[in-house]
C-alpha cells in the first residue's frame, strides 16, 4: 500500500501534475473521496501539466469535460451525479479507446462498466475541519502498467 501526505491545495496539484508528467495514452485515473477532498484540485494540477489553458472545472453537471488541446488529450469525467441509466448517454468505451488520459471521479457509480487496468487514487482528509487541506492519498494500482506508474509518480513527488 503507498500514501502519500498532502498538506496544501499547491501540494495537491504538484502531485497532479507528476501524474500527468508519467501518464501515457489510454491511462485511467479513478478518484475516490468525499466532496472537498481535492478530486477536482488535483485534476488542475493534471491539466495544468499538460498544457490545458483554460480552466479545469468539475464536470459534475456535465459529466464529462474535454480538453483535446492537452499535450496528451484529458477527459475528466464525475459521475456523482449520474442516474442508473445515464451511462448510455456517454460512450466511456470511445473515451477509453481515445490516446489521452482518462481521470474519473465518483468512479464507483460505474464500477461494472471499467475496465480492470486503471489507477485508483483514494483522497482522505485527516482531520474534519472544514478548511483543513491536510490529506491522505492512498494509491491502490490494479495491473502492471499501473503499478509502474505509481512508482514513477512518487519518484517525482519525493
Amino acid at each position: 500500500m503507498m500514501k502519500l501526505e498532502v498538506n496544501s491545495a499547491a501540494e495537491m496539484q504538484q502531485i497532479g501534475a507528476a501524474i500527468a508528467q508519467t501518464a501515457q495514452p489510454h491511462d485511467l485515473l479513478l478518484l475516490n473521496g468525499d466532496l472537498g477532498a481535492g478530486k477536482t484540485t488535483l485534476t488542475q494540477g493534471i491539466g495544468r501539466a499538460l498544457g490545458v489553458k483554460r480552466p479545469v472545472k468539475s464536470p459534475t453537471f456535465t459529466i464529462v469535460r474535454e480538453y483535446r488541446e492537452a499535450k496528451l488529450p484529458l477527459f475528466h469525467m464525475d459521475f456523482y451525479r449520474l442516474e442508473n441509466d445515464d451511462l448510455a448517454s456517454i460512450d466511456l468505451n470511445s473515451y477509453l479507446a481515445e490516446p489521452g488520459l482518462v481521470v474519473i471521479e465518483w468512479p464507483q457509480i460505474i464500477k461494472a462498466d471499467l475496465p480492470s487496468d486503471y489507477l485508483q487514487l483514494v483522497i482522505s482528509r485527516v482531520d474534519d475541519r472544514w478548511q483543513s487541506t491536510k490529506r491522505i492519498i492512498e494509491f491502490k494500482p490494479q495491473g502492471i502498467r499501473n503499478q509502474t506508474w505509481v512508482n514513477e509518480i512518487l519518484a517525482k513527488v519525493k
